[in-house]
């Protein structure tokens, strides 16, 4: 247990999953416009949050605020109001090209939401890893538990306490821990998980995924060395390598 964050009870896990996949079963997630309320309430937490985020994220690693605030809050306040405005155009049903002999069967994929999710983040960009997955889930219609990293704990309490203030807790929930409340999470049956991260634990949440035949993302980060050499112009180096960075 952390001295900062207090971490969700590992008995509360499984009841908390029970709530939202009750939620998700009542179908308030299909409406778009209720889609679209939550995603414009993510962009309002961003936005009208950032400085707060910010002075959280650098009391747990001392990241710039300008960093934070520009490339993290303001990211995520686009990437949701964008989401809000092409939801009808995701959701719309399309009509696949096919063989003459199968037009008259007039095939048609139905966009509809897989259901409950699981969302794991990291600790080096909180902000976006943590939100841009919730991003995902919300336009597609999912209900979502979030489990942010207890390596930066100001951060994740932080938002355990804002996202009640703007999202339906009815649908979306943080839970907060290390290893155990990670690994009971992982017993559970989830219709995706999402994880970002190194391909160590990668492993193992996939591991738990394929005993409930769970979908999942990887998205697996590592290292990103870069190595210039004495000869190179130095200024021109600099300049592609924070264009990497930034970008």
């Amino acid at each position: 247990m952390s001295s900062i964050l207090v971490y969700t009870s590992i008995d509360d896990i499984p009841q908390i999953r029970d709530d939202l996949r009750v939620t998700f079963k009542s179908g308030v997630t299909r409406s778009l416009e209720w889609r679209r309320r939550q995603l414009h309430q993510l962009a309002r937490l961003a936005q009208n949050e950032a400085d707060a985020i910010a002075e959280a994220i650098a009391r747990d690693f001392a990241k710039p605020r300008f960093e934070v605030v520009v490339m993290e809050a303001g990211w995520i306040v686009q990437c949701a109001l964008q989401n809000a405005e092409k939801l009808e155009e995701w959701a719309k049903p399309e009509e696949p090209t096919v063989q003459e002999s199968q037009k008259r069967w007039k095939p048609t994929i139905h966009k509809v939401p897989k259901g409950t999710v699981l969302i794991i983040s990291p600790w080096n960009y909180p902000m976006v890893l943590t939100f841009a997955p919730l991003i995902g889930a919300i336009a597609a219609g999912c209900c979502a538990v979030v489990k942010p990293s207890e390596a930066v704990p100001h951060f994740s309490k932080l938002v355990a306490e804002l996202l009640p203030k703007y999202l339906d807790t009815s649908a979306y929930r943080i839970v907060n821990g290390a290893v155990p409340e990670t690994t009971k999470l992982l017993e559970l049956q989830w219709d995706h998980i999402f994880y970002t991260g190194n391909g160590r634990v990668g492993r193992i949440v996939a591991s738990a995924a394929v005993k409930h035949l769970t979908p999942c993302s990887l998205e697996l980060g590592g290292k990103s060395p870069v190595f210039v050499d004495s000869s190179y112009d130095m200024e021109l180096a600099a300049k592609r390598i924070m264009w990497g960075k930034c970008n």
